[in-house]
């Protein structure tokens, strides 16, 4: 019969009494640990400036321009933009962030503004498409997508700018993939996708051939 308070030479054995007695030990603090960060975070949200449900002072920076408004919580940074602001470039059209018409950069990173409140919007850079062209200048990404023919109604063609633009920002040479995929968040219902690919690679400075030109060299023309 094994003597419980026999104690083994090994020093890494550990015998069941102690290691039931360390679980509870350690359930115990974890327990304890748990509970106080609970009750730290209770804390903290309890007090949290409450805003609204009227409006509050939201102060927006666009385009290199300051904006001081009174707008309700609830108002989205799309409605401010369209709505309380004159800057009707990003459209509303799915209003459930699905389609990127209505996308704008947020310190550089694409956003759909139909989903992200106005008021959490603050302290952040918003650019949007009216703040890309300087003195009337189109930026290459602008160009090339009027080259390129890479618009039909138009009405998406704001979101995909700003999608592209981004893109470019972080990647200057990126491949079709790297497009299509920065692309995929927005949709063109006159399917002008592969025109808007074009574009954002002629931005970057790849040459792209046309398909024109393939079945010219092909002799099929």
């Amino acid at each position: 019969m094994n003597d419980p308070s026999h104690t083994d030479s090994n020093p890494l054995s550990v015998s069941r009494r102690s290691f039931l007695k360390g679980l509870g030990l350690l359930a115990v603090t974890t327990a304890t640990s748990t509970v106080s960060e609970a009750a730290d975070q209770l804390g903290s949200i309890a007090s949290e400036k409450v805003s609204g449900p009227g409006p509050v002072p939201v102060t927006l920076q666009v385009n290199g321009q300051q904006y001081k408004l009174n707008l309700e919580p609830r108002v989205t940074l799309l409605d401010a933009l369209r709505n309380r602001l004159p800057l009707t470039g990003s459209k509303e059209v799915c209003d459930r962030a699905t389609c990127g018409a209505c996308t704008v950069l947020m310190d550089d990173v694409p956003v759909y503004s139909c989903s992200k409140l106005a008021i959490e919007a603050q302290g952040h850079k918003i650019t949007t498409i009216e703040g890309l062209a300087k003195d009337g200048k189109l930026t290459p990404v602008q160009q090339e997508f009027v080259e390129c023919d890479a618009s039909m109604c138009g009405y998406c063609t704001p979101g995909f700018v700003m999608s592209v633009t981004a893109l470019l920002k972080k990647n200057p040479h990126p491949t079709e993939n790297e497009v299509r995929t920065a692309c995929s968040g927005n949709l063109c219902r006159c399917g002008t996708q592969p025109r808007v690919i074009a574009a954002a690679l002629k931005a970057s400075g790849v040459k792209v051939t046309e398909r024109t030109e393939v079945i010219s060299h092909g002799k099929l023309a």
